[in-house]
């Protein structure tokens, strides 16, 4: 009989600990080889985690909700089917424990420890020197460490990130952990001495659950989503224009080459040809493909677009790579692909990360314009609004008006307005505008 371990897996370079969301079986169930057999959150993805081999399920070392490091045993799978299932093992201690929940469905946050709960890996034991001659342990190491996009945050804001009790693994700080400080009035922030401190945040108004009403913590994608973009608002000076565009020549060449697109399994959506638009005048507007590092403008090599995907539990962007450099049928099915793995849980870390440009579509909900949030570090998301048949004055080649039928919708781009001007935000959109409505039938 062979007992083969299943570990939290590390899903990306930086990420430090994973959150057990799902189990999809149970204790005592068959499993196959690469079946899915549980489901993890991270700081970046939302991932079903396969099997590594065929057997059944006989111990259950982590319990739905835990948070455990990377590495950590998570279950046994017995490799022998006629082998008895053992009693699932006591969960191994985690720092993000749910609290326990108060009459009427609030909850009550346990006494915090002044030190670490989780016990460190053997690769993590050995002490290192301080620079001060003094000897500092793997925890204190761990706590001084964190990822870079807190360190990004940490400088933006002036936050000394050694003063803030980490709740991550051996007490990392992580980025909830931050921007917690940062809304509570960034209390640890040590101003420059050239620059004014940060104005303290508006404390949230309590909210009372009233009798009949439901009350559910928020999801670990939803907090990410929330913590986000209240990130983003503060941390950008957010502008936005609208364009009107109109799309009878996108409608007349989908009508032209949808059945055969179809055949060679490739759905000519009107958000690829808006994606193609925009991966085409990104590369002639560098500054809308640019990133802000403290006092620098990055512009970007690489035009890598994110494409907003809804789910029934929240919102991720998956990232088409070097979107400049497909065909229209190419960017069409790499969006396609990326948005049926998204719904599907399959989308690996690095497919969430390094995009220079978003694009979100609320106008299949019927929206008809909206003001998006910029996905930080990007400078710029443009909104896709709904895409309609209106009356349009037009102009008839002996220079009269009349009302005629067109495919119309609004586009607009909120943008960063500590880089991007309000000229070069509507260069950019004038000539995305101009792309599709002049749309070359070449260009398929």
């Amino acid at each position: 009989m062979a007992r083969i371990d299943v570990l939290m897996p590390q899903m990306g370079e930086s990420i430090a600990e994973g959150t057990l969301s799902k189990w999809l079986k149970k204790l005592g169930d068959e499993v196959k080889r690469d079946e899915p057999l549980f489901e993890i959150s991270t700081d970046k993805v939302d991932a079903e985690i396969p099997a590594p081999t065929a057997g059944v399920l006989a111990e259950i070392k982590v319990q739905e909700g835990q948070t455990v490091p990377v590495q950590t045993l998570v279950a046994v799978i017995e490799t022998d089917k006629a082998a008895p299932a053992a009693a699932p093992a006591a969960p191994p201690v985690a720092a993000a424990q749910r609290a326990p929940a108060a009459p009427g469905g609030t909850a009550v946050s346990p006494q915090q420890p002044t030190a670490p709960s989780r016990p460190l890996p053997p690769s993590t034991a050995p002490v290192v020197g301080k620079g001060d001659g003094g000897v500092e342990t793997a925890e204190e190491r761990l706590r001084r460490k964190s990822t870079p996009l807190v360190r990004k945050i940490a400088a933006e804001h002036r936050v000394d990130i050694s003063t803030i009790p980490g709740t991550g693994f051996a007490g990392r700080v992580t980025k909830q952990d931050i921007l917690g400080v940062i809304e509570r009035g960034a209390s640890l922030v040590s101003p420059a001495p050239s620059l004014q401190p940060l104005a303290p945040a508006v404390a949230a108004p309590a909210v009372e659950p009233w009798p009949g009403d439901r009350v559910e913590p928020f999801s670990k994608i939803r907090k990410i989503t929330a913590d986000h973009m209240i990130m983003s608002r503060r941390v950008s000076a957010h502008v936005t224009s609208f364009f009107e565009v109109d799309y009878s020549r996108v409608a007349e060449l989908r009508r032209k080459h949808k059945a055969a697109s179809a055949e060679g399994g490739v759905n000519l959506t009107y958000l690829a040809f808006i994606a193609k638009a925009c991966a085409e005048n990104l590369r002639k507007h560098p500054v809308v493909n640019a990133a802000v590092s403290g006092d620098n403008i990055i512009y970007r090599r690489d035009v890598n677009i994110g494409i907003a995907v809804a789910l029934d539990w929240g919102l991720i962007v998956p990232v088409v790579k070097r979107a400049d450099e497909l065909s229209l049928s190419g960017l069409a099915r790499a969006i396609s692909d990326l948005g049926e793995r998204a719904r599907t849980k399959k989308l690996s870390p690095d497919e969430i990360q390094r995009g220079t440009f978003t694009i979100t579509n609320p106008g299949v909900f019927g929206s008809y314009a909206g003001a998006p949030i910029i996905n930080q570090p990007q400078v710029a998301i443009l909104g896709v609004g709904a895409i309609e048949k209106r009356p349009k004055v037009v102009t008839l080649p002996d220079g009269t008006d009349t009302i005629a039928i067109r495919t119309m919708g609004m586009v607009s781009m909120s943008y960063d307005h500590r880089v991007v001007d309000g000229a070069d935000a509507d260069r950019f959109l004038a000539d995305v505008k101009r792309t599709l409505e002049t749309f070359p039938d070449g260009a398929m």
